[in-house]
């Protein structure tokens, strides 16, 4: 019996998706899966047949009890926390009114968090036979793996997916301490790739014999669901998006945005800016009140459709790709851009479109060296920087005489029905429209440990760019012998000059990925699958528990 602990939700990207899909999977090959995680709607995942909330006074509520359509199941197990739910980077959790990054967390904070989750997970390893955990990030539920299994002699393996290192580990050398502690009684340290490996063996590199535990576990996507369509059947495709859309919650109201913009064009400084952006209240993990209205207004069937797909922070550089827009729309009016993602810097780019748009310079140049600061610090990372590789950008135009020039081209070019930002969706909508888009760009300023994007591009026949560093370096090497040479190069965006690659390398990426539709489909297909992942990390988790209890462990079939 195989036990996933997750200290997070299913719902969203990163470990949430990885954990979601993997357990999918593994219920596919017909395994019975344990599961600890927060998810508080377990209905909506249909893996899940069981489901227990575990409350502090040590009462156990059933949540749902039902028949699932696979050969195997999910038991999902969820401790009540209380009030305080620590995370890496702040975000918003409906049922935690006090989320806190857990480097702000004192001792007794993070002592308490760490034993309620060791209660409910030595429950479940001793009344479910348990032989062997899998647990996600470098800290906290590493700890409370490592507890339990000095309790029980059950092993455990640890899958760091970046986040833990980057924003609690590095800052914090008491977590950098009981990671280090974690890692070094794990039996295995799961990977996405070398990338990984070696932000593991720099953060931590007092764990003993660290590179005999290390394996490689690739990310996954479900190939199909993510499948090409052609450009005459992406209104069909688009029909399903909206019966998908039609019975979710909503967020912002188009009018929300008319005062947005109203407000910033008349405020005076970069404080003034910031609080009037940060004062559009909505429910940010939904999409659009108009968003059908937004995307009928696009010609799918000849319009050129690149998509972003993620957290809209600078972190992830959005800012890019927007400031690549004058000049890519003065080469080809045909573009559209849809960005998909809620945060933080969703306002402060929606006011630098309008600006470019408006001609309004002032007030694009305030957005960029106000920077950071527009967006509240999200990443925990301190200070106001600018926008940094948009203002290296603009600042390279003017050296060279063409700054005038393009915000000419901006006034004349961009329009705000070419952007389309569509708020919040999840892989139940994103897979309608990943396959409706002929180019993605991801082109974060800071290096992905391991960017499933990238990998939902393929399967989608939707041809991937993105930072060339990192794990979507690797991603994109991983690759790059199917394609031509020059070919290939259009995926890489240099990390040095972002904006510039965008301008030069969506071009191609227009203009010849489409023929390329089926190889990056295929190759998704026999190399990525979350079949594939599942099935590999049941084998190494059966492998761990033989070994440690010196026996063959039987499989949970």
């Amino acid at each position: 019996m195989l036990c996933i602990i997750h200290g997070y939700l299913l719902e969203g990207s990163g470990s949430n998706l990885w954990t979601r899909c993997v357990v999918e999977s593994l219920c596919m090959e017909g395994h019975t899966v344990q599961l600890v995680c927060q998810e508080p709607y377990p209905e909506i995942y249909d893996c899940i047949a069981e489901a227990y909330r575990y409350h502090l006074d040590g009462t156990v509520e059933t949540m749902l009890s039902r028949a699932v359509p696979y050969p195997g199941k999910c038991i999902m197990h969820k401790p009540q926390l209380g009030d305080t739910l620590p995370v890496y980077v702040w975000d918003k959790y409906d049922e935690y009114p006090n989320v806190v990054p857990m480097v702000e967390l004192d001792d007794d904070a993070i002592e308490s968090y760490v034993e309620t989750n060791v209660r409910v997970l030595r429950q479940v390893v001793q009344r479910h036979g348990v032989h062997a955990m899998h647990v996600n990030h470098a800290v906290l539920m590493s700890v409370v793996a490592q507890r339990v299994s000095a309790e029980t002699g059950v092993p455990y393996a640890i899958m760091e997916h970046g986040s833990g290192l980057e924003y609690a580990c590095k800052p914090d050398v008491r977590l950098r301490r009981m990671a280090t502690s974690a890692f070094t009684d794990a039996g295995h340290l799961f990977v996405h790739g070398e990338e990984m490996r070696h932000r593991i063996e720099t953060v931590l590199p007092d764990v003993p014999d660290l590179n005999a535990k290390f394996s490689v576990l690739p990310l996954g996507v479900h190939t199909a669901q993510f499948e090409p369509v052609p450009r005459e059947r992406r209104r069909e495709k688009m029909g399903r998006l909206f019966v998908e859309l039609s019975e979710l919650p909503r967020g912002r109201r188009p009018e929300q945005l008319v005062a947005m913009l109203d407000d910033a064009r008349r405020a005076g400084d970069g404080e003034r800016l910031r609080n009037v952006l940060s004062s559009v209240k909505y429910e940010t993990k939904a999409p659009d009140a108009d968003l059908e209205e937004k995307l009928q207004q696009v010609d799918w069937e000849h319009d050129a459709i690149l998509l972003f797909v993620g957290r809209l922070i600078s972190a992830k550089g959005i800012q890019s790709g927007l400031a690549a827009l004058p000049l890519l729309l003065a080469e080809d009016a045909g573009i559209r851009l849809i960005v998909v993602g809620h945060g933080p810097l969703r306002e402060p780019m929606e006011a630098f479109l309008w600006a470019l748009e408006h001609g309004d310079r002032e007030l694009v140049m305030r957005i960029v060296e106000s920077g950071r600061m527009l967006e509240g610090d999200p990443d925990g990372a301190g200070g106001s920087q600018a926008l940094g590789k948009v203002k290296w950008f603009y600042h390279d135009l003017a050296a060279r005489g063409e700054l005038d020039r393009y915000f000419e081209l901006a006034q004349e070019h961009v329009r705000g029905e070419r952007v389309i930002f569509t708020g919040y969706l999840t892989h139940h909508e994103l897979q309608h429209l990943f396959p409706c888009c002929d180019a993605g760009i991801f082109p974060s300023i800071v290096k992905e440990a391991g960017p499933l994007v990238f990998l939902e591009a393929l399967a989608s026949g939707c041809f991937p760019l993105g930072t060339y560093f990192g794990g979507m370096k690797a991603s994109i090497d991983a690759i790059a012998d199917l394609f031509p040479p020059e070919i290939a190069a259009a995926m890489k965006i240099d990390p040095l000059d972002t904006v510039a690659d965008i301008v030069s390398n969506v071009s191609l990426a227009l203009r010849f990925g489409v023929r390329y539709k089926d190889v990056l489909s295929r190759t998704a297909q026999s190399r990525y699958d979350w079949t594939s992942v599942g099935r590999k990390l049941a084998h190494e988790l059966d492998a761990l528990g033989s070994t440690r209890h010196g026996s063959t462990a039987v499989a949970s079939k």
